[in-house]
């Protein structure tokens, strides 16, 4: 039977204890996802509390990073989605923003810092482009493509 986390406190925990183990281990995001037949964004934002994973994905990835039953069976929960605690937009078009940022932002994050470095994409040295393009389920689909420059930070 699926589960499912009241408050996002449990998963947040759990979290906090995902990333430390990844980094005490030295693994990858890309290292825990191979040990599925998932995605590595799904995958990511999984261990950051924002997916549950299927039970086979969830005992793979525990058994890389030493993982508790307990913790195992957490990561099957379904949890409180979202990593962005403020105003709400009221546009539904940015709303849906809103909504994937709240779910993939800190995926995004993360595989960023892991593959550039600490620092930011750039929103000023930035591209964004908009190509509609059909969908073979029928209807229409988006594509979205947001280009920033890496810019790291530096120490002072």
């Amino acid at each position: 039977m699926r589960q499912t986390d009241a408050t996002p406190t449990q998963r947040s925990e759990l979290t906090a204890s995902i990333i430390d183990a990844k980094a005490r281990q030295d693994l990858s995001w890309q290292e825990l996802a191979d040990a599925t037949d998932l995605s590595l964004a799904y995958v990511t934002a999984a261990l950051l509390g924002q997916h549950p994973l299927p039970a086979d994905a969830a005992a793979a990835v525990a058994a890389k990073l030493g993982l508790s039953d307990e913790q195992t069976r957490r990561l099957q929960t379904i949890p409180v989605r979202g990593c962005i605690p403020d105003r709400v937009p009221t546009d539904p078009t940015i709303y849906r923003f809103y909504e994937m940022l709240q779910v993939y932002g800190t995926t995004l994050k993360a595989l960023i810092n892991e593959q550039f470095g600490d620092g930011i994409i750039s929103a000023i040295n930035f591209t964004i482009d908009v190509k509609k393009v059909d969908d073979p389920a029928g209807g229409s689909r988006a594509v979205i493509t947001l280009d920033g420059k890496y810019l790291p930070y530096v120490p002072f």
